[in-house]
């Protein structure tokens, strides 16, 4: 488990019907809130973290439940998914722009039931499906996408994205962006169509 920032923790852990791909997991300390985001297999770092602290799931995609029913158990976490998917996890549904744990918002992304959220604190956007880093750079899964959907389309939904103040890119399909977030986020949407 890497601190990323202070209060801002990752950790990858084996997909569990994907199997020869790692994904990423988040914990953030928002001071009385613990949010976990899009969780697999948390270290057992989480719960100590956890101690005295409301507990959120807040999940990216709603077929992003991986850990999260677990968690209800296990440290009593709300689940907090997007709704218009189709996923079948129980959990407490939102739209983008309502109000989320630790003053968490969701901007619309790719798919029915997925979001980008961002934690204007850290300067940190978390994205899902919607955007990968592969051999270091952002980019939109085009394999990925809804039929009938495009990357433009995809670029034009993400634009407001832009306006954010990003420093971390923290996805959960290849290794966060540490360092120049804005940057690499504006070479992901910007780029010319291919």
């Amino acid at each position: 488990m890497e601190e990323l920032r202070p209060g801002l923790w990752y950790w990858t852990a084996k997909h569990p019907t994907w199997y020869q791909h790692e994904v990423g997991s988040y914990a953030w300390d928002s001071g009385s809130t613990l949010v976990l985001l899009d969780p697999l297999s948390p270290p057992s770092l989480v719960d100590d973290l956890a101690t005295g602290k409301e507990v959120a799931t807040v999940l990216t995609c709603d077929w992003h439940d991986r850990s999260a029913p677990e968690l209800v158990e296990r440290l009593g976490a709300a689940i907090h998914a997007p709704a218009g998917g189709d996923g079948g996890v129980e959990a407490q549904l939102f739209e983008p722009g309502a109000a989320l744990p630790a003053a968490l918002a969701a901007f619309r992304a790719t798919h029915p039931g997925e979001v980008a959220l961002w934690i204007a604190a850290l300067g940190a956007l978390i994205v899902g499906d919607a955007l990968i880093t592969r051999e270091g750079r952002l980019e939109i899964p085009e394999k990925w996408l809804p039929e009938g959907d495009s990357v433009a389309a995809v670029r034009e939904r993400l634009a407001p994205l832009l306006e954010l103040p990003v420093e971390l890119v923290l996805t959960t399909h290849g290794e966060p962006v540490r360092e120049n977030g804005a940057e690499s986020l504006r070479g992901a949407l910007l780029q010319s169509s291919s």
